[in-house]
């Protein structure tokens, strides 16, 4: 029987909490653990894409693929980083061009002749409860819910949540939420260990896990992604914050998430 691939989105309604950063970091940590990954970039901001060196203007995106201008499989770019479907700012355009019946379900269609390529798709998602985000979470096996140390970005998860909620139960029955995690943390700041009481009971209320396993900021992997587009992992394997996201996917695999 052949495996197809697990399809996990990242996803957030308040932007800037590290989600692009951390579909990057957890598609490489799970590369370097031997397993075929296929990024797809579907925030129409694109810097997944930039952080992978994709090009976005002269060969085929994510959008064509919906346009059924494009193959999946002949738009998927083979980057020094990892494979990924690119995107650009005519994603936007999906808001207002696929309004029929059945226009949630267009990327999962569009995503099923590569399942059986890769152990695993990873999604970078928009930061506003639309269309985009929609097809991404009826798309996904799981979702996982990145938030800052901070209240802002912890509201932000209980619209997120309920939004994961109301189209598992309608359209992805099978889906998961695989779990909330924190970025920028540090344990010996007074706003990080209220941001972690926050969460804990945030997460007891809504009744998702909150992952053991915290990450704290880098410069470093800021510059690898954003100036030098490289494979963080390779660059900066003893970087703390590079260690936390492999100890966030040994977590994932151990507990069954991934």
């Amino acid at each position: 029987m052949i495996r197809l691939a697990k399809v996990v989105s990242l996803i957030n309604q308040k932007g800037g909490v590290g989600k692009t950063t951390s579909a990057n970091a957890i598609s490489v940590c799970l590369k370097h653990r031997n397993f075929k990954v296929l990024c797809v970039d579907f925030d129409p901001q694109a810097y997944l894409s930039f952080s992978m060196g994709a090009d976005t203007r002269e060969k085929g995106t994510i959008y064509d693929v919906l346009k059924r201008t494009f193959k999946p499989q002949y738009a998927v770019q083979r980057t020094p980083i990892i494979d990924i479907l690119p995107a650009n700012g005519l994603l936007t355009n999906i808001e207002r061009e696929f309004t029929g019946i059945g226009s949630e379900s267009i990327l999962k269609d569009c995503l099923a002749p590569l399942l059986k390529s890769y152990d695993y798709v990873v999604i970078d998602t928009p930061p506003e409860l639309g269309l985009l985000l929609s097809n991404a979470v009826i798309a996904s096996d799981v979702v996982l819910i990145p938030a800052l140390s901070e209240g802002y970005s912890l509201h932000g998860v209980i619209q997120v949540h309920e939004t994961v909620m109301r189209i598992r139960q309608a359209l992805n029955p099978g889906l998961v939420v695989g779990g909330m995690f924190l970025l920028r943390y540090y344990a010996r700041e007074a706003l990080s260990k209220t941001a972690m009481e926050t969460a804990r009971l945030l997460t007891s209320q809504l009744n998702i896990p909150l992952l053991e396993t915290t990450v704290r900021h880098s410069n470093v992997i800021s510059k690898a992604m954003t100036m030098l587009q490289t494979d963080i992992v390779e660059y900066a394997p003893k970087n703390k914050a590079v260690q936390d996201y492999i100890r966030l996917v040994d977590e994932l695999l151990e507990k069954g998430v991934l």
